[in-house]
């Protein structure tokens, strides 16, 4: 009898009825024998070594279920199996790590990466030392879309290399590029409200008129056809806060038919925080896309008694139906340019360099700073000299000063500090990183127990060995400061839930379906930590110090970090927004 003559069901019942001998006569005696050996080969795959095996580890799965000890079984990029452990069915692999004691947990997402990798150091080693799998890049500026506007005047190699990132499919080669270069982690962004700003305005001050906004609601949709989440903006940054309100609505509502999120660090963080959060939700409702707040806060010692009411205005949001969130770090200061505390219209239209040379010009900034006219927040003023960090003096005459507070800087220059930052700057060419020491503890600890927040560093990554300047210890130890401090330490929070934060919380708010889960199917990002012994090392004063405890990091099935050390391993790939469209669509 030919394999076409024969009934199926009735072939899977002997199959699964009877005993081998048995169904191979059955089975042959219909000249369906093909059927067996292709059973016979599904069941030889299904029980084959897998490439990784992880076994006896504490399984915390990013769901925010309670832990369990079990197994995990990895073939090429994805997890092929995830079982309780006592199994009947060992799993066996080529490569088997023991996580006797350990955690095991999906790769940590970080909301709110800095930079971008196009060139140099793409081993991201102190990020992916914490765990971390995927950056979501973002905040302000990304590179690309670009225009000629973009990048006006501007002659150098970094401009030159931009153009590559022109055209209507900008933003989908700008992730490629990162890719190409080689990197660690995956990659995914938003697109930066402050470079749509400058694909339509340049570095302009005022409204945009109808031809620029145009360009740029253009520039939005197709980003968001290249993967992006979404708009992310900065708002107290030239020229991210020469946007009005009302421009920012027209993008977000280019962006609304696909899905967008609008993520804001907001147009104020201290004394209108209440008002920014208000700005930041008018922009959602009218712009018809969910909002999410960067790094939340308080920042500035008269604010710290408001995060009650910060706290609330998004939970009465979130119970009127309208969807609001946050992400944060969990440090009480945080880490910028500078030129942070001068007016915006200081870098309006790229001067400056030119303006900090010109005395009229500076005594038109000093004069702002004194009796401000217009509404801006000078984070010198809101941290006070003796709360900002110099981290970085390239020049040799300022160096020494790199790691000192403004205040001493000040009174060794004999200069108060308004004169101090402006000299400064001008002597670097405008470019200097500094701390500014803003927030509350016991409102960061508040934080961390809400159920619509999750963390990322607000910081890019760096090599202990090559790194000379100092950066914010964030970029080494967010999320071991937070599972050995906040969860092991303190009790702040349950594991399970800083997992969940950490992981799925990050990939369902952004629609990443495969990943942030330990699950059949998900993409093989997993850490493993030792939890009696993880702990950020890395302090403001000597940042340039990995972290302990994260013994083994996979992403896409690579292993990045074996006990703890990079393996040089560049398996990351891109991770996109739910509106892609594949290229040459």
């Amino acid at each position: 009898m030919a394999w076409n003559s024969c009934s199926r069901s009735f072939a899977s019942t002997v199959i699964r009825g009877c005993s081998g001998v048995l169904v191979t006569a059955l089975i042959l005696a219909c000249g369906c024998s093909q059927g067996v050996r292709a059973g016979a080969a599904a069941g030889t795959a299904a029980n084959a070594p897998y490439d990784v095996v992880i076994l006896n580890g504490r399984i915390v799965d990013g769901s925010g279920n309670a832990w369990y000890y079990g197994d995990v079984g990895i073939r090429g990029d994805r997890i092929a199996r995830v079982q309780r452990r006592g199994s009947t069915t060992p799993l066996t692999g080529r490569k088997t790590i023991d996580a006797t004691g350990k955690v095991v947990a999906p790769g940590f997402i970080d909301i709110q990466a800095g930079g971008n990798y196009l060139t140099g150091d793409g081993r991201d080693v102190s990020k992916v030392t914490q765990g971390i799998t995927t950056e979501i890049f973002g905040e302000a500026y990304t590179g690309a879309p670009i225009s000629e506007l973009s990048i006006a005047g501007d002659t150098g190699a970094a401009a030159k290399s931009a153009r590559r990132f022109m055209g209507p499919r900008g933003f989908d080669a700008w992730l490629r590029a990162m890719v190409a270069h080689g990197i660690s982690p995956n990659v995914g962004a938003f697109v930066g409200a402050s470079t749509i700003r400058t694909y339509g305005m340049g570095m302009h001050m005022g409204p945009a008129d109808t031809k620029a906004l145009d360009s740029m609601r253009t520039a939005m949709r197709n980003a968001m056809e290249d993967g992006a989440f979404g708009l992310g903006s900065a708002l107290i940054y030239p020229p991210g806060n020469f946007a009005s309100t009302e421009e920012l609505i027209e993008i977000a509502k280019a962006m609304a038919p696909y899905g967008g999120i609008y993520i804001t660090h907001m147009r104020s963080e201290a004394d209108q925080v209440l008002e920014g959060m208000d700005e930041a939700l008018r922009i959602g409702r009218e712009g018809g896309v969910p909002v999410e707040i960067y790094h939340l806060k308080a920042a500035g010692t008269g604010n710290w008694s408001k995060e009650l009411a910060m706290i609330s205005k998004i939970d009465s949001a979130r119970a009127a139906g309208f969807d609001v969130q946050a992400n944060m770090y969990p440090y009480t200061a945080g880490g910028t340019g500078l030129a942070a505390c001068l007016p915006p219209f200081a870098s309006a239209d790229g001067k400056l360099l030119a303006n900090l040379a010109d005395p009229s010009a500076r005594a038109r900034i000093r004069a702002e700073v004194v009796k401000p006219t217009s509404f801006w927040e000078s984070l010198c003023e809101q941290s006070t000299p003796k709360g900002v960090l110099i981290t970085a003096l390239r020049s040799p005459e300022n160096q020494k000063w790199s790691g000192h507070r403004l205040s001493e800087i000040s009174e060794a220059m004999r200069k108060d500090w308004l004169d101090t930052v402006m000299d400064l700057l001008l002597a670097e060419n405008g470019s200097i990183g500094a701390m500014y020491f803003l927030m509350s503890e016991d409102n960061v600890r508040l934080q961390l127990k809400q159920p619509w927040m999750k963390f990322g560093t607000d910081a890019g990554g760096s090599d202990p060995d090559s790194t000379k300047a100092l950066v914010h210890p964030r970029s080494y130890g967010t999320y071991p400061r937070i599972l050995g401090q906040y969860v092991r330490d303190e009790g702040v929070i349950p594991l399970e839930d800083a997992i969940r934060k950490m992981t799925n919380a990050v990939a369902t708010r952004l629609m990443i379906t495969d990943r942030g889960l330990l699950r059949t199917g998900m993409f093989a990002d997993v850490v493993v930590f030792d939890p009696k012994q993880i702990r950020e090392n890395s302090t403001y004063e000597k940042p340039l110090q990995l972290s302990t405890g994260i013994e083994v990091v996979l992403i896409n099935g690579v292993e990045v970090v074996r006990d703890g050390r990079h393996t040089g391993a560049t398996p990351g790939s891109i991770v996109r927004g739910m509106a892609w469209r594949p290229t040459g669509r």
